[in-house]
């Protein structure tokens, strides 16, 4: 007896308009609207349309509707980059979209429920979870990997749900709500209850898991860390900044001090500045020396000045640098990078070089051999080429001292706080945080930033460390290890904001946090992506099987 009936030809329409439904709740769940509610229901008219196919050419057509349903997804969700590039708000959905055709294609083939299967509803429903668990892996990894926004990141405010993602990752937590979903509608189209019952119970087992783990992370022995984060809200077009130097500087200067004034009870253990925060270049040797030129060395000696120490942490762009005459100077040709710094009390200096260079932004491939490309990113940016940014090659955490041991800054610079197969690499045993700083103001006040946040969160649930975030401009906050944004004394939301709730504000924030002195286990830090795309290629294989066997039954 068929798992759900097909509709005919005449149903395209129906199943057009599925597709277009899928997508629009999909781009709904996400800032600025934040129906959160719709990640368990968003691809039901998507699922129950190309399950319906049927012919020979279901994989074309299954490929088109998702093709289309993702393309109006991505397209709502990402027209924040208009600001910046109307023809890149237009090119990427349309690159993201691909993913989810070939999800349709799947899905209307090997993972299509008419039929008879060996398989049953389970393995349906398993199946079709894995492949696109796996799919959103790929997608943010090919072409430098663009991961933003997979359907797990709706559960950024349903934290106890969300806690999984310590397993599989936040792909494992699409593959989930994908299994919840599917088991919907077998159920509806099977009209049986088996496959409701394995949806239910796998929701009761995500928050069951949840809650018991969010115990457990509140249980850790841990030390407390407060941290004053600095934020000026300075604008810019594209890539230029609207001050001059000595505004930045000058603005630095003022607000970390009135920052550390108003809570000179409670000083902070480290001060947060967001990404290239000074216009000062710092100069690294091939052996580790490292300088900055007098414009930093002004500002933060003027905010330790009558202070208790503290480590400053900061983002600058560093330059390659030799020794000559007793002087530190940068190499020619010059080679820079994206860095976070971190400067102790005694004003020795860390850094660490962005990985994930941001495509068009920070580096163009090929602009040598391809001058066109730079002509094209000046059309759209606005804003003159001045060179790439080079990669950096450390996967070593930054240790700051800190009591009678230390703790391992995890770094992350701008986007790289949503790239969890690159963070999860710093991992390493005793007390960690991750440490992003990162500008937003790129995209001025849209919901860009607001969904650069909910993806964040989820790399301190995902490693069970917990997380500083500072901004330019965006949200500036601090996250627990299971993705709270909580004080754990007062309860108080601990993101930057003003009164009117905005996070696009002028201001500083003493933030605590509590850093288990013995972190908790956390599967995904283990084997990371590799766990699901095993999983994946077992869903695979046991679609591929069950096709062959559904053959030769017909065959019989």
């Amino acid at each position: 007896m068929p798992i759900l009936h097909p509709m005919g030809k005449r149903g395209i329409w129906v199943r057009v308009m599925a597709a277009l439904a899928s997508g629009l709740l999909m781009a709904g769940i996400f800032a600025p609207y934040d129906f959160t509610a719709l990640v368990w229901v968003a691809l039901l008219p998507f699922l129950a349309a190309v399950w319906t196919l049927e012919g020979k050419k279901k994989a074309g057509r299954g490929f088109a509707l998702g093709y289309l349903s993702g393309m109006v997804c991505f397209l709502i969700q990402l027209d924040w980059l208009s600001v910046v590039t109307g023809a890149g708000a237009i090119i990427l959905p349309l690159y993201l979209a691909l993913y989810w055709g070939v999800f349709g294609a799947f899905a209307a083939t090997l993972g299509n429920p008419w039929g008879s299967s060996r398989l049953g509803a389970t393995g349906i429903a398993f199946s079709n979870a894995a492949i696109w668990g796996v799919l959103e892996i790929a997608r943010g990894w090919m072409l430098t990997g663009f991961g933003w926004n997979g359907l797990g990141i709706g559960l950024h405010d349903q934290l106890p749900m969300a806690q999984a993602a310590d397993l599989l990752g936040v792909a494992g937590l699409s593959s989930l709500i994908i299994f919840v979903q599917a088991g919907v509608i077998l159920a509806i189209g099977n009209r049986k209850w088996r496959p409701a019952v394995l949806a239910l119970f796998t929701v009761a087992a995500m928050a069951t898991y949840g809650m018991a783990r969010i115990h457990l992370e509140h249980g850790h022995p841990s030390k407390r860390l407060t941290a004053l984060l600095v934020q000026l809200n300075i604008p810019q077009e594209a890539g230029e900044v609207l001050w001059t130097a000595e505004q930045v500087h000058m603005g630095y200067e003022e607000e970390t001090l009135k920052g550390l004034a108003a809570h000179a009870s409670t000083p902070p253990d480290w001060v947060l500045w967001p990404e290239t925060a000074l216009t000062g270049r710092v100069l690294t040797t091939d052996d580790g020396t490292s300088a900055m030129w007098q414009a930093n060395n002004i500002t933060t000696y003027q905010v330790r000045e009558g202070s208790t120490p503290f480590h400053l942490i900061f983002g600058a762009v560093e330059l390659e640098g030799y020794e000559r005459e007793g002087e530190l100077v940068e190499k020619d040709p010059i080679r820079a990078y994206n860095s976070l710094v971190i400067q102790d009390p005694d004003l020795r200096l860390q850094t660490f070089r962005k990985h994930h260079l941001v495509i068009f932004g920070e580096t163009i491939p090929f602009v040598d051999s391809i001058p066109l490309l730079q002509k094209i990113y000046e059309q759209q940016s606005g804003t003159e080429y001045g060179g790439s940014f080079l990669e950096g090659t450390t996967l070593s955490p930054l240790p700051v001292p800190f009591g009678p041991t230390s703790i391992g800054v995890i770094p992350t610079v701008c986007f790289e706080d949503t790239v969890p197969r690159l963070t999860r690499k710093f991992i390493r045993p005793g007390p960690q945080i991750i440490v992003n700083v990162t500008n937003d103001g790129w995209f001025k006040e849209t919901q860009g930033a607001e969904q650069h946040f909910q993806n964040a969160r989820f790399r301190a649930i995902e490693l069970r460390r917990p997380m500083l975030r500072c901004a330019n401009t965006g949200v500036s906050a601090a996250i627990d290890s299971t993705g709270s944004t909580r004080h754990p004394d007062t309860g108080m939301d601990q993101i930057l904001h003003d009164g009117s709730g905005s996070s696009f504000t002028r201001g500083t924030l003493l933030t605590t946090l509590k850093v288990p002195w013995v972190p908790g286990f956390s599967l995904y830090a283990c084997v990371g992506d590799a766990g699901l795309l095993t999983v994946g290629t077992l869903a695979f294989f046991l679609a591929v099987m069950r096709r062959k066997t559904k053959n030769v039954h017909a065959a019989l």
